[in-house]
């Protein structure tokens, strides 16, 4: 009975370790006074990898976050609690995302490498533009 409940408590505690290395830190995101754009950059170290940034907007704000450069990312855009944004998800990376009209707060950017191409592991950059 005791090597059950010790098993238990070992299979608990890395079941915790796992979620606390995986749960990252967001990035918030800053515009120069007077820009509407920004790039942002980050490192991925392979398909499982991420970054995840936080980009705050005001009501009805057009917001556009597009991948540049050569390397194939996809990215994730969640909006603020309460938000009906929904992005459209096609069959390439989509690394690529458009709102006509943003709802008040942080919206959540999560970059990871784009599955769908050939691994890569190094920076990437978005461009974030709000207007």
């Amino acid at each position: 009975m005791k090597k059950l409940i010790l098993f238990a408590l070992f299979a608990l505690m890395l079941t915790v370790a796992a979620e606390t290395v995986s749960a990252q830190r967001a990035t918030r995101v800053s515009f120069r006074p007077g820009a509407r754009s920004t790039v942002v950059t980050g490192y991925l170290s392979g398909y499982k990898g991420s970054k995840v940034f936080l980009i705050r907007v005001r009501r009805g704000q057009t917001m556009k976050v597009e991948g540049i450069g050569d390397k194939a990312v996809s990215t994730f855009l969640e909006g603020p609690p309460g938000s009906n944004y929904e992005q459209d998800m096609a069959a390439d990376c989509h690394s690529y995302a458009n709102v006509d009209k943003t709802d008040a707060g942080d919206y959540k950017l999560t970059v990871q490498e784009c599955q769908k191409a050939d691994r890569w592991k190094g920076t990437f950059k978005v461009r974030i533009t709000v207007r």
